[in-house]
C-alpha cells in the first residue's frame, strides 16, 4: 500500500508539473502584464495552483511544483530577472524561518547527552564525502562537463529546509525516534551549512569554476514590422527560422490584434512582437525587415 500511494504521488506530482509548465510558460511569452512587478506574482500564483491540482489528485503537490520550475527555469522568457529576483528573496526568506525555527525546537542537551552529534556528524561526512559524490557522479556521466564543473557540483549539494521540514514532519507525526531523527537532521543541515557552504567559494576557484549570475534581462519583447519583400513577407510563423531562440508572441494588423499560431501568415506592415535575446535582435530584424 505505501508502495502504491508513494507512486501515485510521484507520478501525479510529475505530470502536473510537466503540464503546468507546457501550459504556463507559452501564457508567459504571449500575454504582458501592465506592471513589472506582477510578472513574479504571475509565476507565485500558478505554483499555487499547481500544487491544489496536484494534491486534488493525490499526487504530490511539492514534486509538480518542482518540475515546473525546473523546466520553466530553463526556458527563456519576459522579465526573468524580476521573477528570479523576487523568489530568489521569497525563498531565502522561507529558508530563514525554517532554520530559525530548527534553532527554536532542537533539543541541545539531548543532542549532546546521547550522542546523536556523532551520528549526525558521521552521517553529514557520508553524504557529502561519499554518498553525493558517488550519485551526482554517476547522475552526471553522460553530461557535458570539464573536470572542475563536475567535482563542483558533486561537492556542493547543501542541505536546508526541506530535510528540516521532513524531519518536522516526523517528530509532529509522532513516528518512533522522531526526536532522533529530528536532532540528525540539525547537525546534518549544520554541518552543510557552515562547513560545505562555507568552502563553496573556495572550492569553486581551486576547480575554476567562475561564480557569475547569469543576465536574463537582455531578453524580453521586441517589435518588428513586415518590410515589402522582407524573408517574412508573405510567411507563415512556423516557416520563420527561429528555432528556440525566440518566440512570436504578438502580431498587430491594421491597428488591431491579429491571431497568432504556427499557420498564421505574415504580411506587409504587420507588427510583430518577438521574445528574443537583444544579441538576435539584428538577425530578426533582417528577416522581418529585409535590413
Amino acid at each position: 500500500i505505501v508502495i502504491r500511494e508513494f507512486a501515485i504521488e510521484m507520478v501525479g506530482g510529475a505530470a502536473v508539473g510537466i503540464a503546468g509548465a507546457a501550459a504556463l510558460l507559452p501564457l508567459m511569452r504571449r500575454v504582458s502584464l501592465p506592471e513589472p512587478a506582477l510578472y513574479p506574482l504571475r509565476v507565485l500564483a500558478a505554483a499555487g495552483v499547481l500544487y491544489g491540482l496536484a494534491t486534488a489528485i493525490h499526487g504530490s503537490g511539492f514534486l509538480a511544483v518542482f518540475v515546473a520550475g525546473v523546466l520553466i527555469g530553463d526556458a527563456a522568457a519576459p522579465r526573468k530577472g524580476e521573477i528570479e529576483g523576487f523568489l530568489g528573496s521569497l525563498s531565502s526568506l522561507a529558508e530563514i524561518v525554517v532554520l530559525a525555527a530548527l534553532g527554536l525546537t532542537v533539543d541541545l542537551g539531548s543532542i549532546v547527552e546521547n550522542d546523536i552529534w556523532f551520528d549526525g556528524l558521521v552521517l553529514a561526512i557520508l553524504l557529502g564525502f561519499v554518498i553525493r559524490p558517488l550519485v551526482v557522479g554517476a547522475l552526471l556521466a553522460p553530461v557535458r562537463l570539464n573536470r572542475g564543473e563536475r567535482l563542483f557540483v558533486m561537492w556542493s549539494g547543501l542541505k536546508g529546509a526541506v530535510p528540516i521540514l521532513l524531519a518536522a514532519l516526523a517528530l509532529i507525526g509522532g513516528v518512533g525516534d522522531g526526536s532522533t531523527i529530528y536532532g540528525i537532521v540539525f547537525v546534518v543541515v549544520l554541518f552543510s551549512v557552515v562547513v560545505q557552504g562555507g568552502l563553496v567559494p573556495t572550492v569553486a576557484a581551486r576547480l575554476r569554476v567562475p561564480m557569475r549570475r547569469i543576465d536574463h534581462d537582455s531578453t524580453r519583447l521586441r517589435p518588428f514590422r513586415v518590410g515589402n519583400g522582407a524573408f517574412a513577407d508573405g510567411k507563415a510563423v512556423r516557416e520563420l527560422p527561429l528555432a528556440e531562440r525566440a518566440w512570436v508572441s504578438a502580431i498587430v494588423r491594421d491597428g488591431k490584434p491579429h491571431r497568432v499560431d504556427g499557420g498564421t501568415v505574415l504580411a506587409e506592415d504587420d507588427e510583430v512582437h518577438v521574445l528574443c535575446r537583444e544579441a538576435d535582435a539584428p538577425a530578426l530584424q533582417r528577416i522581418f525587415s529585409g535590413r
